[in-house]
């Protein structure tokens, strides 16, 4: 039989399928999910996912049966973004900046990258243990700025903006020779050892309430005081071709985000408690809540003063495209909050 015979077979059989009403074989979506998240008390409601097995609970009641559901900790944006544009992981955790860099390097390709939902709204403070600092402005070269990954990263971004503020808008990198990429855990070490050349470290919960704990540290600036008001610290996010591929995944994935947001501000002292034994921290559940209990802090996924970063960086010309709005940077089922 001549290959366009057999060609001519199969149409025929595809089309008195449709004609009956029976459909060709449905491709089938990922029996996995791979997520990644960070360190800190701004990633609870991944560790809530984890520890509950939310996305494998939601999946099921899709009628998508047992999926397999792998969580790594990685230390910083550099290693999250590789490992989500070279296809390590489905799921990426971060800051603002990380998100709206990888949109703009991804925007318009397969590949392009967008916000799942904010993970919370929290204070982000830079502290130091030097104390002839009052300032960014006394910084000088004898002072190391710890961040997560250098330029890159949250805390890098509003060290930036910060210092456009105070030096002039073309001095922005003025204090980017100071920074030095440390994961949290490790520049809190290293500033509280008070041996190393650490003398700030621009933080995050429940480390910057450690860290203040100490005598002789003290917070000199926040991320609150920078972009005016109450803003996203960390998103979770995904490609377009991960949710084009697994409509079905992807909604379990939100739905179980969604699940883990609303369980802890039901219940923050259970939540402390999943934090305290997840992560091994040495602070009590009290001191837990009281951090959980800060009314700047706010576990949402509503995304909050994204676009003004995003404008600082176009305008520094870190990123070259820049988003019409906060929709932009997200996947629709965030499009209905009241969103910035």
């Amino acid at each position: 039989m001549s290959f366009l015979r057999c060609l001519q077979l199969c149409v025929a059989s595809l089309c008195g399928m449709l004609s009956l009403g029976i459909a060709a074989p449905a491709h089938a979506e990922t029996g996995e999910v791979r997520a990644a998240q960070q360190f800190g008390l701004s990633y609870l409601a991944l560790m809530m996912m984890e520890d509950s097995k939310l996305v494998e609970k939601q999946a099921k009641a899709m009628g998508m049966g047992d999926i397999k559901v792998s969580w790594a900790k990685l230390g910083g944006p550099g290693a999250m973004n590789d490992a989500l544009l070279s296809g390590g992981i489905d799921f990426g955790t971060g800051g603002v900046p990380s998100l709206i860099t990888l949109w703009s390097k991804t925007h318009g390709t397969p590949q392009e990258v967008r916000g799942v939902g904010a993970l919370n709204s929290m204070p982000v403070n830079l502290v130091t243990s030097n104390p002839n600092v009052k300032s960014i402005r006394d910084f000088t070269d004898k002072d190391k700025i710890a961040v997560t990954t250098v330029k890159v990263s949250t805390q890098a971004l509003l060290l930036q903006m910060a210092a456009a503020k105070e030096f002039g808008e073309q001095n922005y990198a003025k204090l980017d020779p100071l920074t030095v990429s440390l994961p949290h855990p490790d520049a809190m070490t290293a500033l509280l050892s008070g041996g190393g050349t650490i003398t700030a470290h621009f933080s995050s919960p429940p480390f910057q309430y450690q860290e203040v704990a100490r005598p002789g540290i003290r917070t000199i600036l926040s991320n609150y005081e920078i972009l005016g008001g109450p803003a996203t610290f960390n998103v979770v996010w995904s490609t377009a071709k991960f949710r084009d591929a697994n409509p079905k995944t992807y909604a379990a994935f939100v739905a179980a985000f969604e699940e883990a947001t609303a369980t802890i501000n039901r219940d923050k002292r259970a939540a402390a408690e999943v934090y305290k034994r997840m992560s091994g921290t040495k602070e009590t559940v009290e001191e837990l809540l009281k951090m959980m209990e800060d009314p700047l802090v706010e576990y949402t996924l509503t995304p909050k003063s994204t676009m003004k970063t995003a404008e600082f960086m176009a305008k520094v010309g870190t990123i070259k495209e820049k988003p019409s709005s906060w929709k932009d940077l997200f996947f629709p089922n965030v499009h209905p909050l009241q969103g910035s």
